[in-house]
């Protein structure tokens, strides 16, 4: 196990570098002059020049990568000049609500899915079966900020249950604290659990057809028995491999929820960072969920070894 984590780390390397020259080129194609931007239309061109050179603009291409590329191996992304400190510190601001949001969505997703998908493999083609299909093809088509607008108008503007938009920290109460993310968590969640409760539904049918499960069920062991001890426990592989992907989705998805509710997550920095030409916010939060994306993985490919001792990451 240690060996494989250690090759595993290893792995990421070169994965971290080449994710970290796209974003460093990506960014430096977009149009735009942050210098410019953060000094305004009335600033002179020496004023801008200047700024430019503080903040290295003046560079060649290859040399701009290596100074932030030495500075992120690290720790330091460089300063964001619009928010006057790091961009690790912003990121350390702004990761809490992003990860507080996407855990809740993900919960909410997995409290509907398995029961969903669970139900629809018993009864394949029965109503759960139905259900589930009217469930996913919903939760597919549904974009999350229009299901925001009228989750938002529902039960914020008519109800009065809970809040319009903002985000409270754990320190103001638990209660306060979920009242602001149940409406954002619910907004994102249709999608995962949509694609989370099919593959349920499609990995358990997969199992049932084995010949063990039949043994079991010629044997006399009750139908509970059969269908969470032999025969999800064996389909967990693929489902657990589609919610890390989904909880990495909801991480880098976040963005136009956490706009919507006016969250100050990951994602609304990243969008003013946009706005604002921020190249030091924008490249960091990328290369950030970029590692995330991979720890993940990572964490999904040791899950399996929990899920099923057959597996032999070695």
């Amino acid at each position: 196990m240690a060996i494989y984590v250690l090759k595993r780390l290893l792995a990421l390397v070169p994965t971290l570098f080449i994710m970290s020259v796209i974003v460093f080129i990506i960014i430096y194609l977009i149009p735009g002059d942050p210098a410019r931007v953060m000094l305004g239309d009335g600033a002179d061109e020496a004023t801008i020049q200047q700024v430019r050179e503080q903040m290295g603009l003046n560079q060649p291409v290859l040399p701009q990568y290596i100074n932030w590329i030495s500075g992120a191996l690290q720790g330091n992304f460089g300063e964001s000049y619009f928010l006057g400190k790091s961009v690790m510190a912003a990121i350390g601001e702004h990761a809490g609500p992003t990860f507080s949001l996407a855990v809740l969505a993900l919960l909410l997703s997995l409290c509907t899915a398995i029961p969903l998908g669970i139900a629809a493999a018993k009864h394949q083609g029965g109503l759960a079966d139905k259900l589930l299909t009217a469930f996913s093809l919903l939760g597919m088509a549904i974009p999350g900020f229009l299901l925001s607008l009228f989750l938002v108008l529902l039960f914020a503007v008519k109800l009065k249950w809970l809040p319009v938009s903002g985000y409270a920290s754990l320190q103001d109460g638990v209660w306060s604290y979920l009242k602001h993310l149940i409406l954002p968590a619910v907004s994102l969640s249709p999608l995962m659990g949509a694609i989370i409760a099919r593959m349920v539904r499609s990995s358990m049918l997969e199992v049932m057809n084995q010949s063990y499960v039949k043994t079991a069920r010629a044997k006399g062991v009750s139908e509970h028995r059969v269908i969470y001890k032999h025969v999800l426990r064996n389909a967990l592989i693929p489902i657990i491999t589609v919610t890390g992907g989904a909880f990495g989705t909801l991480l880098a998805g976040a963005a136009v929820i956490e706009t919507v509710f006016n969250i100050p997550g990951l994602g609304q920095l990243l969008v003013h960072s946009v706005a604002r030409r921020d190249y030091a916010v924008i490249q960091g939060i990328v290369l950030f969920i970029a590692f995330l994306y991979v720890a993940v993985n990572l964490i999904v490919d040791l899950l399996y070894v929990v899920a099923d001792p057959r597996v032999r990451l070695e």
